[in-house]
């Protein structure tokens, strides 16, 4: 088959996907033609991997990229399950605006979430079982404060993981990803704060340098040790 026959039908799967899963939103149209590169290379790494086999100790780095994509894979189950539970019974005081909005957020982190599982097929890792104990669902400001925690850390997490990309097809999901993340991050501090949307003053413990205009970026250790609070699923870098 050609490369344009194999792009194209590559597109028609991942349209009818998304459109199953997410009726009138195609969000996920990002991925395009980048899908078919990465499905391949998926396909050629598959192996059953459960959670239960996600073991702890000491993170060096990925095995290889596939390690890379469950990383992220495992971030946006994270966060999906997040908005989902936020969606489904929000703070009484959040406005209606805000309330749309972190539906609009919610879909986005499902479509992430799926894009991986599907790229990954049997290479996936299974459900990460997450801990929001510490966050008041019913508390805005409990709410908006996880949800700035989440989306500056995943913002982070892309950029830190790009140098350990090697295909171009990885790296250009993961850029047209990043950019969605980096939309919803501004878009909670500026609730939080209006007019802070753009600051990155504040964000200088996840590398971030305001004078540069450049946003942060963490190693995956420091990711996943931030992100492990919510996370009671065992996993670290070198076994994903």
């Amino acid at each position: 088959m050609k490369n344009n026959e194999l792009e194209t039908k590559s597109e028609l799967q991942d349209e009818s996907l998304f459109k199953g899963s997410l009726g009138r939103r195609s969000f996920l149209q990002y991925a395009g033609a980048s899908a078919a590169g990465i499905a391949l290379v998926a396909a050629g790494c598959r192996k059953d991997r459960g959670v239960e086999n996600v073991m702890t100790g000491a993170t060096l780095d990925f095995k290889n990229e596939i390690g890379v994509l469950n990383y992220a894979y495992a971030l946006e189950q994270l966060e999906a399950a997040f908005y989902v539970k936020v969606a489904s019974a929000p703070p009484s005081s959040f406005t209606t605006a805000q309330k749309a909005y972190f539906q609009d957020i919610q879909f986005h982190e499902i479509a992430h979430r799926e894009f991986f599982k599907n790229v990954l097929s049997t290479a996936a890792i299974g459900s990460l079982e997450v801990d929001f104990s510490s966050i008041d669902f019913t508390s805005a400001s409990s709410v908006l404060g996880a949800a700035m925690t989440f989306e500056d850390l995943g913002v982070a997490a892309y950029n830190g993981a790009g140098v350990r990309i090697t295909t171009d097809a990885y790296l250009v999901a993961a850029g047209k990803i990043v950019s969605v993340e980096a939309r919803h991050a501004a878009y909670i501090r500026d609730i939080i704060s209006n007019g802070t949307f753009a600051d990155l003053s504040s964000l200088s413990a996840l590398g971030a340098d305001n004078s540069k205009g450049l946003d942060g970026a963490l190693t995956p250790d420091k990711v996943l040790a931030a992100a492990g609070k919510y996370i009671k699923t065992k996993i670290n870098a070198i076994n994903l």
